[in-house]
C-alpha cells in the first residue's frame, strides 16, 4: 500500500460511489491522500495496516437507529474505543439504539456494510441521518475514512470535514462523549 496525494491516477474498475467522492472532494477544494487496500477492510482489525500508512485517526463509523427505525445516526468515534449504546442514548435522547438495517444504509448513504463513512452524508440529500462525533476525534488533525467503498481509504483534515464538507452537504454534527471503558 502506498499513500498518494489526491485521487487515484485511474478511475478504471472503481465503483461509481467512490468516483463521486473524489469528484465532490475535488469540487470543494478539499485536500486528501488516498491508498488502495490489497483486500477489503471490513473490520477495525483489517484497518490496522491502513492506519500505519495513513498516519491519521482511524475512525470507527457506526450506522445506528432507534427501535422504531424512524431516526438514524452516523456515529464517528476513535477506532480503538469500545462502543456502548447506553453512553450515547442519554446524550441524544434516543433510547434503545441498535445497528441500522443494511437497506437503510444503502438508501440514505449509498454505502454497504464495512464501508460506512462520514463521506456517505453527501448522498443523504434529505438529511435523514444525524451525525454524532465523539469529542476525542477533534483532538486529531487528520481523519482516516473510506471513500464509500472499503477497498480504499482516505486521509482528510478534520477541519476540512467540519468546515467545508459538512456545510456543503447541509449536515451539522452533535458532539458526544464516549468513555469507552
Amino acid at each position: 500500500m502506498e499513500l498518494h496525494y489526491g485521487r487515484p491516477s485511474s478511475m478504471e474498475g472503481r465503483a461509481e460511489r467512490e468516483v463521486r467522492v473524489y469528484d465532490f472532494l475535488d469540487q470543494l477544494g478539499i485536500e486528501y491522500w488516498q491508498t488502495d487496500h490489497e483486500q477489503a477492510a471490513n473490520t477495525m482489525e483489517d484497518c490496522k495496516e491502513v492506519d500505519a500508512i495513513l498516519n491519521a485517526t482511524l475512525c470507527k463509523n457506526l450506522f445506528l437507529c432507534n427501535r422504531q427505525k424512524t431516526a438514524f445516526y452516523l456515529l464517528l468515534m476513535p477506532g480503538d474505543k469500545p462502543f456502548k449504546t447506553k453512553e450515547i442514548s442519554g446524550q441524544i435522547q434516543s433510547p434503545r439504539l441498535s445497528f441500522a438495517p443494511e437497506d437503510a444504509m444503502l438508501s440514505y448513504l449509498d454505502i454497504l456494510p464495512g464501508a460506512v463513512s462520514v463521506l456517505g452524508l453527501m448522498n443523504d440529500h434529505e438529511n435523514k441521518v444525524r451525525l454524532l462525533i465523539d469529542r476525542d476525534l477533534f483532538e486529531g488533525e487528520y481523519l482516516g475514512c473510506h471513500p464509500c467503498v472499503n477497498t480504499s481509504s482516505l486521509k482528510i483534515r478534520m477541519a476540512d470535514i467540519l468546515e467545508k464538507f459538512l456545510p456543503a452537504v447541509s449536515h451539522e454534527y452533535t458532539a458526544v462523549t464516549l468513555v469507552g471503558e
